[in-house]
């Protein structure tokens, strides 16, 4: 596992803001982590909050980010399986990112509307 993280580590871009956009720069990513920094979710409330997203992408992005260490999948052994996600302390840490764009949302709004 050790050597699987470290070539995905070197595989990153060498600018910081190109770093942060490979791991969190699409739609689905951003509103993924807006969602979990309420606390742990299941599948089904995921999309139903994301809204129009497919149950492929969805799935895609959510392994993605469990890939890049930024959430945690946990199953439960019942039938039927019961599956949650949850933000690990490294994906916690976007959340100062977030409420970053969130601010500056409201103000870009208010300044043209």
């Amino acid at each position: 596992m050790e050597s699987v993280k470290s070539a995905a580590v070197q595989a990153l871009p060498a600018c910081p803001v190109e770093t942060t956009l490979v791991l969190i720069g699409n739609k689905w990513k951003v509103l993924i982590l807006r969602d979990l920094l309420t606390g742990t979710k299941r599948f089904g409330e995921l999309k139903k909050s994301l809204g129009s997203v497919s149950q492929k992408v969805l799935t895609a992005q959510l392994r993605a980010m469990e890939g890049s260490g930024l959430l945690t999948r946990t199953i439960y052994p019942e039938v039927p399986p019961r599956v949650e996600y949850a933000l690990t302390e490294l994906g916690r840490s976007l959340e100062p990112i977030l409420d970053a764009m969130r601010d500056w949302g409201k103000e870009y709004k208010a300044r043209n509307t």
